[in-house]
């Protein structure tokens, strides 16, 4: 099944947020976990990743840093910040009382 670019738009950075809660990760990382986690419906791309971290990077809400891996090879980590999480709790309260309304429509009792 697809779904609307625009579902996605909306849902990007909370989604990210989301990933990143449990621990940093790098790019690749994150895209791999989004079609892992979401069992291939989310197929994020870079031009999609990297201009949604960048954004939320520069709001203060993760914040990124290059790491060196015993190969010498460097990544570029992204982790939440405190203000990262207390947006990424609000974010999922709205979305709790939003699905949960939507689905007293779609799915009436009886």
């Amino acid at each position: 099944m697809e779904y609307g670019k625009e579902l996605l738009k909306g849902s990007t950075d909370t989604l990210l947020l989301s990933l990143l809660r449990a621990q940093p990760m790098y790019g690749y990382q994150i895209i791999r976990e989004m079609d892992s986690r979401s069992r291939g419906y989310f197929k994020f791309r870079e031009g999609t990743l990297y201009p949604a971290l960048h954004r939320l990077e520069g709001s203060g809400l993760v914040s990124g840093s290059w790491r060196r891996l015993p190969s010498g090879k460097e990544r570029r980590y992204y982790e939440l910040t405190e203000k990262g999480r207390g947006l990424l709790e609000q974010k999922l309260a709205e979305w709790q009382g939003f699905s949960s309304a939507v689905n007293l429509i779609m799915q009436p009792a009886g």
